[in-house]
């Protein structure tokens, strides 16, 4: 699926498309350069599942937890991930196979301790179309899908 957004807002809206419609246990990795918006469409994703409050990268703490939504939100930035044995660390397996949605940026870091079924979001800029544009692809197991309102 690929989706076009000409705004942050515009991204903010899928994200909180996404978040609306997010089930218990999945997973939603992000990648894309910095200043793509991928927090721009985390915020919506968490507006999306009901969370009031800010939502920033949790890019010096590795992860933030939400739990003020309908599910909670495992919000994940292993960019300054060292190791992947990191992640042990700090408790994954409790995140990705709990009752929550976990939101991953940067995890091809990580690849090697994904599940398989994971939602893949990709962000990608192409200035010659505009200075907000943006190309957001996902890249989903066979049975997801994301109704258009």
């Amino acid at each position: 699926m690929i989706y076009e957004t000409n705004s942050a807002g515009e991204t903010y809206e899928l994200g909180r498309r996404i978040g609306r419609h997010a089930q218990p246990g999945q997973i939603y990795t992000v990648t894309g350069d910095l200043g793509t918006g991928k927090t721009v469409l985390t915020q919506g994703i968490a507006a999306g599942l009901g969370i009031a409050e800010p939502v920033s990268s949790p890019t010096f703490t590795i992860l933030q937890v939400y739990e003020s939504g309908r599910l909670p939100l495992y919000h994940f930035d292993v960019y300054r991930i060292g190791d992947v044995e990191e992640m042990d660390e700090i408790g994954y397996e409790d995140c990705f196979y709990g009752r929550g949605v976990c939101l991953i940026e940067w995890a091809e870091l990580i690849s090697d301790i994904l599940p398989q079924d994971c939602i893949h979001i990709t962000i990608e800029k192409e200035i010659s179309r505009g200075f907000d544009y943006r190309q957001i692809a996902m890249d989903a197991p066979g049975d997801y899908f994301l109704p258009e309102t």
